[in-house]
């Protein structure tokens, strides 16, 4: 009999039409190995230092104000600007290029420079629910922006170079190329099976299995799920039970739900191994001028951490020039997130 959990397999990712290796028998337990303690590093609460902290001087000259909650500015060495000359597309099938416009912006979470969002409570989490929200509707007022990409990188291990809670938001004319593919894909899903949302689907197979076996946690309107095609050895997705495109389409209660996702999807990789779990998080909607109903929010966690807070995975080898693998297999990372506390490691002596 074919076994999944120590057999070679290859999992198919219908959002991305790629696939994954997955070989579960060359590691049984890969959490056992190097173990290191908690860690127990502590920030000051305000960092004179740091240029997101209240009242701090930017590097472009600025100087933030003394905000109390969320802070959203225009991001000081942006990757796209709405003032450029103009570059037209040329028809070239080997030496292809096109010009971009955009805008790219910082969101702080807290003015607090010593919390992240597994530290903050969920009604300050919302409130960055909110700036993600009225920023989506703010752009879109913008003729020449076509997509917003709302994301955070947090740790030194992602590229972060500062540890303040923030996120980024870069706003594009162009829809970029994953949330391009997924559109694609869901757009052929829905015409192959009658209208139908492709993650609306996949959400009610995962309710729907009697084990849950890749179902990490669940509220009232958000399901989170290490999904079946799963590159990152602990890899989330949070999508919506009902169909939502974007994010202004949630009402207030969504709105906490998916604050409340997002404090416990990040509250069990810290206490996963006892660190400031490193993480790309994505979220990925409806573009601002698309009327289609195809789009179905959801948001993306792609953590590199494998076996504790300095082993790491990385995509090299086969997995660059083949494709990716893993030997952890989805159900098992399920398995670990959801026997996890929701009580953050640095409190739970208290």
């Amino acid at each position: 009999m074919f076994d999944f959990s120590n057999n070679s397999h290859r999992r198919y990712n219908p959002l991305t039409k790629s696939w994954v290796l997955c070989s579960p028998h060359r590691t049984q337990r890969p959490w056992q190995g190097q173990q290191e303690g908690a860690d127990m590093e502590q920030r000051p609460a305000y960092d004179p230092k740091c240029y997101l902290c209240p009242s701090n001087q930017r590097a472009s000259g600025e100087t933030n104000p003394q905000y109390e909650a969320t802070f959203r500015f225009p991001n000081d060495f942006a990757a796209v600007k709405a003032d450029q000359p103009t570059l037209e597309a040329n028809e070239d099938d080997l030496i292809k290029v096109e010009g971009v416009r955009g805008e790219c912006h910082v969101i702080c979470f807290s003015p607090r420079h010593d919390l992240t969002l597994a530290e903050m409570p969920v009604e300050d989490i919302k409130k960055v629910v909110e700036i993600w929200t009225s920023s989506y509707l703010e752009m879109k007022k913008k003729e020449y922006v076509n997509h917003v990409q709302i994301f955070e990188n947090k740790g030194a291990a992602m590229g972060c170079s500062n540890p303040h809670p923030h996120g980024q938001m870069w706003c594009t004319e162009s829809v970029p190329e994953e949330p391009c593919k997924e559109l694609v894909a869901m757009g052929e899903y829905k015409e192959k099976h009658n209208g139908k949302c492709m993650l609306c689907d996949y959400a009610q197979r995962e309710l729907a299995d009697p084990e849950r076996k890749r179902t990490v946690f669940e509220n009232d309107t958000f399901l989170v799920v290490v999904p079946f095609w799963a590159v990152w050895p602990f890899e989330v997705m949070v999508l919506p039970k009902v169909h939502i495109g974007s994010l202004p389409e949630m009402n207030d209660k969504q709105q906490t739900d998916l604050a409340d996702a997002v404090r416990r999807v990040t509250c069990r990789y810290d206490n996963l191994f006892q660190t400031s779990f490193p993480y790309s998080m994505g979220i990925h909607q409806k573009p601002l001028n698309d009327e289609t109903d195809v789009a179905h929010l959801h948001l993306h966690y792609y953590p590199p951490l494998l076996r504790s807070a300095t082993v790491r995975k990385f995509l090299v080898g086969f997995e660059m020039l083949g494709e990716p693998q893993r030997d952890l297999t989805p159900e098992q990372a399920a398995t670990r997130l959801r026997e996890l506390s929701e009580v953050h490691y640095k409190h739970q002596s208290s």
